[in-house]
């Protein structure tokens, strides 16, 4: 799979999970149906978490600006704004291109990141692995830590 696709799946995946959560708030006003909001809400969370991984992985294999890197994962706080950001980075061609998995001449190729990002690429599977873990203890956290309580 290459950056641009899965980048495309998990802006597309933050979207459809937006869905979701807002028809379950919906149900929830309409039935008082409270349960569905707590499932469409971890669906969610874990995919908004997942995106942004994803968005800091490809920041870096993409050498994004960090100006780049942060409207990326700040698009996934704004309903369905994934889609139009995903749409703006592959037009501009920060999308384009393979995984970074070879050292070239480039001076930004020697940083202790490339080199590390390299090293991961390699071992896909210690990769994959590594952000599930991140992202399930995340969400743990975030679970324990419960909704976030409103001002009365």
């Amino acid at each position: 799979m290459t950056p641009q696709q899965l980048f495309r799946t998990a802006a597309f995946a933050e979207a459809v999970t937006w869905t979701l959560l807002i028809g379950a708030l919906i149900l929830r006003a309409v039935t008082g149906f409270a349960p569905a909001v707590t499932i469409a809400g971890g669906i969610h969370v874990f995919v908004f978490l997942s995106y942004g991984a994803t968005a800091v992985l490809l920041a870096v294999n993409q050498r994004w600006h960090p100006g780049v890197a942060a409207t990326a994962i700040a698009s996934a706080i704004v309903p369905y704004a994934t889609i139009p950001v995903e749409l703006w980075l592959a037009r501009s061609g920060r999308l384009d291109g393979q995984w970074r998995r070879e050292e070239t001449d480039d001076p930004r190729d020697k940083t202790w990141v490339d080199r590390t990002m390299r090293w991961f690429l390699h071992r896909p599977i210690v990769l994959i692995a590594l952000i599930a873990v991140a992202v399930v203890v995340l969400f743990v956290v975030l679970l324990s830590a419960g909704p976030p309580k409103l001002p009365s």
